[in-house]
């Protein structure tokens, strides 16, 4: 895992554009703390910082391949997790290899097919390649979004990077937004429209786009996509091809040179994880598996539950240890630096996040680097799967909205009024566009439709927002996470299952459950679906509050002239009054406070203006 960035311009000489160039890179050294390069030739400018996973000799970046008169240049941050079988059949093809790193392989793959390479990767990805010969840069992103790049784009050039720091470090990019970005952080936030970088005239590629641009411009390209078909398979085939596809998925991505855990919270999703990958490590004669797991201070004195969060992790987590016998460490993250690492948590994502939801991963995984350098998440298990209440709950199911955002009420009440007057018409022609991009069958039922469409909301909407925050926050701590579910094999498989097989037994991630039945502890298997713990303390609450009103005091903040203080005072005096979340399952009254905060951190730290 690395992160990249370049610099194409066909009108200047970019070899004196070494302070640019520095400042870029500077930009990607926590998520490249371990090595650095830069390609440098007249119009080109390449740059990659890297974290070591996979053969520290030979899989240094910039890399460099020749294919007759044609040189390519490859920078590449992610994993590639069917690499053994490509090299082999590019060593058939008659390549040779130095080393055994997945870059050599995806730059001589690329050198090879060319941009048809991507229809054979298997992994987490973004990568640029520059055709010296042709002057012409081809841009990729991985098939879920997993990892980032945003790119520049102007008259004669390009800039790209893995971060919109990245990007914002080179002058020709100034901090600006306009009404859209107003729109996306206060209606949208913390998801934003795909392909926005929020920022003016900052683009990011899409899931599953490749781009190519040369002299006569940018042109961007959609490689893949889901698409319906009729889902064959009987209920026994379907769950054993689960169990199959999951597994695969684990096991593929536990290959590492460096020390490799899990992350473990007792649900369903981490636990079939660490299950896998403690029977391979088992098998293997690699040692005890190491799991780790994060709570808060005085969390369990504070814990209610409610539709969302019906349990708390512990006995869960307990249990699987037992389980698998792996050595377990629980992280406990207390309120005061869950609050004052909000700032943190800005500066990695480089927008306003999931407020503490954030901030609470950052701290966790500064921990788990201290002893690991690669870790395996269940994230995304949910929205392939149909784990979210809002897939079961029919009043919710067929509303005509993004299910995680219901309303708009509480995002229009806490502006000045007349600061966004069509909002609701903005964030229904983003609804619709999804929904109007769905996939179907023409003998699919009414529920059929639905949840295809609703599948592909969690996807292009949701889930993104979660892998963004899943990626910043380890990445901003040289630490790299990776997320099975995400092996787009599961996900077509997922997306053309019929409804009453996914949801088997009237259950969330039915069919996960009757796969991994007999595999793990029948206390997890039923286990209902609890998601990533918060913190319930009202020593949290109290801190974001005076921040909050802090911001409101200070006459130099923009936001302040923004918010409508009288809904803030009313969300800190009467917290309870909120019936539905700002955001998913999480964001609740303190959270909603500490967005805020974020929102004024990234205005002041970015030298955002509004244009």
């Amino acid at each position: 895992m690395c992160g990249i960035a370049g610099w194409i311009d066909y009108n200047q000489d970019l070899r004196g554009k070494d302070n640019i160039i520095d400042k870029m890179s500077n930009t990607l050294i926590r998520r490249g703390p371990d090595a650095g390069g830069v390609y440098v030739k007249e119009n080109v400018c390449l740059i990659h910082r890297r974290l070591v996973v996979i053969d520290p000799e030979n899989g240094a970046q910039p890399m460099i391949a020749q294919k007759g008169n044609t040189k390519y240049i490859l920078v590449y941050n992610g994993e590639l997790y069917n690499t053994s079988e490509l090299r082999s059949e590019l060593v058939t093809l008659g390549y040779s290899f130095v080393g055994h790193s997945d870059t050599e392989v995806l730059l001589k793959a690329f050198v090879q097919w060319g941009e048809a390479c991507l229809e054979k990767l298997n992994g987490i990805y973004a990568f640029a390649v520059w055709n010296d010969s042709e002057k012409k840069l081809f841009l990729a992103r991985d098939r879920m979004g997993v990892k980032p790049l945003f790119f520049y784009p102007y008259k004669g050039g390009i800039v790209f990077g893995s971060e919109i720091k990245t990007l914002l470090a080179n002058p020709l990019i100034k901090s600006v937004i306009d009404e859209d970005g107003l729109k996306q952080i206060f209606l949208l936030g913390p998801g934003r429209a795909g392909g926005s970088g929020v920022i003016k005239g900052i683009y990011e590629l899409k899931p599953a786009e490749y781009a190519v641009f040369d002299k006569s411009g940018l042109r961007v390209h959609t490689y893949w996509h889901l698409k319906a078909y009729e889902h064959e398979d009987n209920l026994k085939t379907s769950i054993e091809k689960t169990r199959f596809l999951i597994t695969d998925a684990v096991k593929r991505q536990l290959v590492s040179d460096v020390p490799l855990c899990c992350f473990l919270s007792g649900g369903l999703d981490s636990s079939i994880i660490s299950k896998i990958a403690a029977e391979e490590y088992a098998a293997e004669h690699r040692g005890a598996l190491h799991t780790y797991s994060v709570d808060y201070t005085d969390n369990q004195k504070y814990f209610t539950k409610n539709l969302f969060q019906p349990s708390s992790d512990n006995k869960y987590i307990n249990r699987m240890v037992e389980a698998i016998g792996s050595k377990h460490h629980e992280v406990i993250l207390d309120n005061s630096s869950l609050a004052s690492s909000l700032d943190d948590a800005v500066l990695a994502r480089d927008l306003p996040g999931m407020a503490d939801v954030d901030s609470s991963l950052l701290l966790f995984c500064k921990e788990v680097k201290k002893d690991f350098t690669v870790a395996v998440s269940g994230e995304c298990a949910d929205e392939v799967f149909g784990g979210y209440p809002w897939y079961h709950n029919k009043d919710i199911l067929f509303e005509d909205s993004f299910p995680w955002s219901r309303s708009l009420e509480i995002r229009k009440s806490i502006l000045k009024k007349g600061l966004l007057n069509d909002g609701e018409e903005y964030v229904r022609q983003l609804y619709m566009d999804t929904i109007n991009h769905t996939d179907t069958l023409p003998k699919d039922r009414d529920i059929d439709i639905r949840m295809r469409q609703m599948f592909m909301l969690n996807i292009n909407w949701f889930m993104q927002t979660l892998l963004d925050r899943k990626d910043r926050m380890s990445m901003y701590n040289g630490l790299e996470v990776r997320v099975p579910f995400c092996d787009h094999r599961i996900v077509e498989y997922a997306y053309n299952m019929p409804w009453e097989i996914k949801s088997l037994n009237g259950r969330e991630k039915g069919i996960v459950r009757e796969a991994m039945r007999g595999i793990l502890p029948e206390e997890i298997t039923e286990r209902k679906k609890s998601p990533y713990p918060k913190t319930h303390n009202p020593v949290y609450f109290e801190l974001v509050s005076q921040r909050v009103r802090t911001i409101r005091k200070d006459k130099s903040s923009v936001v302040s002239e923004l918010i409508n203080w009288d809904t803030i005072e009313d969300i800190i005096e009467n917290p309870s009054k909120l019936t539905s979340p700002w955001y998913g399952q999480l964001m609740t009254a303190p959270q909603i406070l500490a967005y805020i905060i974020q929102v004024d951190i990234w205005f002041k730290n970015y030298n955002i203006s509004i244009v």
